[in-house]
């Protein structure tokens, strides 16, 4: 057997233990599903005024605007959620084992990816089904719309290297605060509620230069049917991406050195 079947192999028997213990504890199960949609429902509900305001132009309504951000806030935070896996899987010891069984450690975190992407898809139609019935409207073409699924699961793929490379070298779930906080404010710090333009200070300046913003503009300008600068935010999510694996590579090593 080659050396690419073994790395295969170890990275599908992570995700498919991880998706496993997803599905059938409801405690693992129930939150990826319910978080997002307190905040879809709470934001398209109470401030479905605001696509009133002047200057807020966009062609589709303010159900779809919040769905668009209710639907990366979904990938994301489902890789966020892959930390706290992670980290259980060190506190419990099967971590260790894994890692002492499995020649090149990469595939470990391959497993995890993958494990993530494939939840993350499973949510991601959850939260259109719930916002199909609550009026989504969709403008965009069917290509369009692939499109801004495919961003969305990129981003779920960002969240997950980000939690790696935190509980790889930390190994503890006491620490999640520090690996929840910065893609907390990363997602929120772009123009969730109203249009980049209608920012001001310093909010307009941090979110001009956050990467999520470009993703999610794009994603919203799919989902109306007029995309425009689709490219940038496609730099914007592979220059991410490199940056966290990285970062995730990175904390894979340092769980070597320190003996798994």
């Amino acid at each position: 057997m080659t050396t690419m079947p073994r790395f295969l192999l170890a990275a599908r028997a992570v995700a498919w233990r991880h998706l496993y213990k997803w599905i059938t504890v409801p405690a693992n199960f129930m939150p990826t599903f319910i978080f997002p949609l307190i905040f879809f429902g709470g934001f398209a509900g109470a401030l479905g005024r605001v696509g009133d305001v002047p200057g807020f132009d966009y062609d589709a309504n303010y159900t779809s605007w919040i769905f668009v951000f209710s639907l990366l806030q979904t990938c994301l935070f489902g890789g966020l959620a892959t930390g706290f896996t992670i980290a259980g899987d060190f506190q419990s010891g099967f971590a260790r084992r894994l890692m002492l069984a499995v020649a090149d450690r990469r595939s470990i975190l391959l497993g995890y990816v993958m494990s993530t992407f494939a939840r993350a898809a499973v949510m991601s139609a959850v939260v259109t089904g719930v916002a199909a019935l609550t009026g989504l409207e969709v403008l965009g073409s069917v290509a369009e719309l692939a499109a801004m699924y495919a961003l969305a699961l990129c981003l779920s793929i960002c969240g997950t290297l980000w939690a790696a490379g935190v509980m790889f070298r930390a190994r503890d779930p006491q620490l999640g605060p520090a690996m929840q906080i910065p893609m907390f404010i990363a997602i929120f710090l772009a123009p969730v509620y109203v249009p980049l333009d209608l920012l001001e200070g310093w909010l307009h300046a941090v979110a001009s230069v956050n990467p999520i913003t470009y993703v999610m503009q794009a994603a919203r300008d799919l989902l109306a049917g007029h995309p425009h600068d689709t490219s940038i935010a496609v730099y914007a999510i592979a220059g991410l991406m490199g940056l966290l694996l990285v970062w995730a590579l990175t904390g894979v090593r340092a769980a070597e050195r320190a003996g798994g």
